[in-house]
């Protein structure tokens, strides 16, 4: 890490916690706008020496080059990243690439496949969120990067969306806690981060053309506070989304890039947009987005050509390049001799990602004691399941990583049991097909390995008869070329368009041998069918494949799954959904046939344990017959043994739900109302306001199944002995909240304790019923107590005032509550907010 990097977080780290020259925190008057340690601390000034060599650049560069260095263009090496911005040879401005990384650093070579940011978020753990960052970080810069298009600050408005996986959580206090300490952690190592999707990017439908209406006070209280806390802890680039906020499209919306980003929060680094979010020349810069990406078709020719005609002042040009510059040295990469890129530390990267995988496990539910694995229960265990034999490292899309290697949980499990121990394995889903018979069809043909030779093409057409009515799943498998199949004159593959091609999912895209994968499914009726295939061999030549399912092989799969758990004392069952960037999900509840599968599963040996590989809260219809859900989320190349680590009780669960699970999909946020969600005509209404997630339901007194905060430990615990007064911590507007946890268990747990303060009956704004304040992991002995202290800052007493345009103080009797889940809070005690 350069110098100019460590000495400009430490000035941010201070600043931040009110600890610069002097080391006082000003008093703030009622209304007027609050700075805590949540609120951006001013960017220190640039070193003399650094702006004479950022001018000195400015003055020598061509206008030509000044607008290269705006926008993406063709990496002539490229690394299997994301974007590229050309350099400037002649001037020693190195290029920049940009790697995508929600969870690990997206490039051609291997790099750590982490688990996803929302079972990391799970962990309620801000240090760990540092350490994550970091691995980020190193590996970037090891992996030839200079920047990271991480994190996502976006809340989990719907549960519907395709990417909250690559989220934090509902709530915009933890979200916030969470982005700073990745940005600081990413940061440390030299690489620059990028907070996206700036804002209200919070659903695939529509993405890129979708209107979102949001009022200003919903706007400040909930989905720009993670971008706030990334400004504060020095993010050096922000992405703009790609859809509209209020009438004009995010990246050249003047009141979110100029007035809030820079004009309220002090950001000092560049904004770039979404990939193909850029939608105009002058209207874009004008409002502050500085960088085009991938290519230039706004930001190239006809920038210069609007600099020519006078409508872009080449100063506007010039600011931004001076944006991109001033971050390049910030980082050292405008250094004569630039710092050398790191070693990759592979090693190291897995540990943090078991680590972390163990840490935001979240225990759901735990009948009977029948987790964790013990005695009897431990030596006799059935594991069902296609992703209990294929590990399920990730989500699709760009979250994607190529990993050193991932263990499957079968093996996993097999491993911790030991010998002596018998561990049966039963597929229960077939999720790549099995091959077609040859003699099924006419002329007879073997279809499951063929291959086609390089610049050769092969072809076949024939037919097959089935004698009944059957709902059929065709895979086709493939190296190459996709190839091409047609049934009864039908394509059932067609090339998707755009990017919903190349953005599929982590699980289901590609086999357990690599080959690409892509299915349909179909109702086939009784008689003859007529099959074409058409592939070719291209440059390299190609292998395929094409297989099938169908009603008999299902009820096959069911049979044995039943048998085999039958035979058991314990079953561990993974069900999986596989989510992606580009689309969002058609229904909450789990995809396929495994509804079906935990139901007889479950019947047969109620000690079923279901495993959820699963992106974001899921409808449960079969849990009362289980007798655990553990939720893993996408877990990451090590997360088999986290897995195992949780299942037999060498990890107590200490993940906490970041998102409320509904009982059904008609009793959400969104349930009903097509206006939020995914909107009617092309617009979108952010008309719950600040009842996002679990305020939401207790605005509603809607019962969810599992609530915000929700999760179970392997052992007991006691909350007692609240106190509340007021003045935190340097914070005399803000309250000190005491209280002790106490295990009453048998065994070492962890624990994650939280506060939330009700409203204020003074503030004539809307308020939620309850708001997360703060909370704290805590990891026990068996009979041991903690004091948990916990400062509530004025910020968060306070609410965003659209006439006043900032933050008022929510002065008088506060209601505070403490607890282990937002429906679980044992201990409430009232406070006096001051109101000077």
């Amino acid at each position: 890490m350069s110098e100019a990097v460590s000495r400009r977080s430490a000035m941010r780290l201070l600043a931040a916690a009110g600890l610069g020259a002097g080391g006082c925190v000003a008093t703030v008057p009622p209304g007027a706008e609050l700075r805590t340690a949540a609120s951006p601390a001013p960017a220190p000034a640039a070193e003399p020496a650094s702006a004479a060599r950022i001018d000195a650049l400015l003055e020598r560069l061509t206008l030509a080059e000044k607008t290269a260095l705006l926008h993406g263009g063709p990496d002539p090496a490229s690394l299997g990243q994301a974007g590229y911005l050309p350099g400037v040879p002649r001037l020693g401005i190195p290029a920049l690439r940009l790697a995508d990384g929600p969870a690990g650093v997206r490039v051609a070579r291997p790099a750590t496949a982490l688990p996803a940011p929302v079972l990391l978020a799970s962990a309620f753990d801000p240090a760990l969120a540092r350490e994550y960052g970091r691995v980020m970080g190193r590996e970037g810069r090891a992996l030839g990067q200079d920047v990271l298009l991480s994190p996502t600050a976006n809340l989990i408005r719907t549960p519907y969306a395709g990417r909250n996986f690559e989220t934090f959580a509902e709530e915009p206090r933890l979200t916030a806690d969470l982005v700073a300490e990745m940005i600081r952690g990413i940061q440390d190592e030299g690489l620059i981060a990028t907070v996206k999707h700036f804002a209200l990017g919070n659903q695939e439908h529509g993405r890129d053309t979708v209107d979102v209406v949001a009022a200003e006070q919903t706007l400040h209280e909930t989905e720009l506070r993670g971008f706030e806390a990334a400004v504060a802890a020095g993010a050096g680039a922000v992405m703009g989304a790609g859809n509209k906020v209020n009438g004009v499209h995010a990246c050249e919306s003047r009141p979110l890039l100029d007035d809030v980003l820079r004009g309220v929060w002090g950001f000092d680094g560049w904004v770039m947009s979404d990939w193909d979010a850029t939608h105009s020349t002058v209207a874009a810069i004008g409002a502050g987005l500085d960088m085009e990406m991938p290519g230039g078709t706004h930001f190239g020719g006809p920038l210069r050509e609007a600099v020519h005609a006078g409508s872009v002042p080449e100063g506007a040009v010039d600011l931004a390049v001076r944006r991109i510059l001033s971050t390049m040295d910030r980082f050292g990469l405008l250094a004569a001799r630039p710092a050398a890129r790191p070693a990759r530390e592979a090693a190291a990267g897995a540990r943090v990602a078991r680590k972390v995988a163990a840490a935001g496990a979240v225990l759901l539910r735990n009948e009977h004691a029948t987790l964790p694995l013990t005695g009897a229960a431990a030596r006799s265990i059935a594991v069902i399941g296609p992703t209990g034999q294929v590990p399920f490292v990730s989500g699709g899309g760009r979250a994607h990583v190529i990993p050193d290697g991932a263990a499957a949980p079968l093996t996993a499990i097999r491993q911790r049991a030991g010998n002596g121990s018998t561990v049966r394995y039963a597929l229960g889903e077939d999720l790549y097909g099995r091959a077609l018979p040859a003699t099924l069809l006419t002329p007879p043909a073997a279809l499951d390995d063929r291959a086609v030779d390089a610049r050769r093409e092969w072809r076949y057409e024939g037919e097959f008869r089935l004698a009944a009515d059957d709902e059929w799943t065709l895979l086709v498998h493939y190296t190459g070329q996709r190839p091409g199949v047609r049934l009864d004159g039908e394509e059932l593959f067609p090339v998707r368009p755009g990017e919903a091609e190349s953005l599929a999912g982590g699980l289901l895209g590609s086999a357990p041998d690599g080959m690409t994968v892509r299915r349909r499914t179909l109702a086939l009726k009784a008689g003859v069918h007529r099959l074409a295939v058409t592939a070719r061999g291209g440059d390299k030549g190609q292998r395929f494949r094409l297989r099938h399912t169908t009603g008999a092989t299902r009820a096959a799969d069911l049979a044995e799954a039943v048998k085999t758990a039958k035979a058991a004392r314990s079953v561990i069952l993974f069900a999986y959904e596989d989510a992606a960037e580009g689309r969002d999900r058609p229904t909450l509840a789990l995809p396929g046939g495994q509804a079906a599968l935990i139901e007889a599963v479950a019947a047969a040996n109620p000690r079923t344990t279901v495993v959820l590989n699963t992106s974001s809260s899921t409808t449960m219809p079969w849990l009362a017959r289980t007798g655990a859900v553990l939720q893993m989320y996408y877990p990451g190349q090590e997360g088999a043994g986290a897995t195992a680590d949780i299942l037999f009780g060498d990890v107590d669960p200490g993940g906490r739900l970041t998102q409320t699970f509904p009982v059904d999909e008609q009793t959400t946020p969104m349930g009903g109302d097509p206006k939020r969600y995914p909107g009617v005509g092309g617009r979108q209404e952010y008309s719950e306001g600040i009842h996002v997630g679990h305020r939401w339901y207790d605005a509603q007194r809607v019962a969810p199944l599992f609530p915000f905060g929700h999760g179970l430990s392997y052992t007991t615990w006691q909350y007692e002995k609240l106190t509340v007064r007021p003045g935190a911590a340097g914070e005399p507007d803000g309250l000190r909240v005491e209280f002790t946890v106490r295990n009453t268990g048998r065994r070492k747990g962890t624990e994650v304790a939280q506060v939330y303060v009700g409203p204020s009956a003074e503030l004539e704004l809307d308020q939620p019923v309850r708001a997360l304040a703060g909370y704290r992991r805590l990891t026990l002995a068996p009979g041991e107590a903690q004091r948990v202290v916990v400062d509530i800052d004025a910020r968060t007493l306070s609410s965003w005032d659209p006439a006043r345009r900032a933050w008022v103080l929510g002065a008088g009797r506060r209601e505070v509550f403490a607890g282990r889940s937002s429906r679980e809070l044992p201990l409430r005690s009232k406070a006096v907010v001051g109101s000077r």
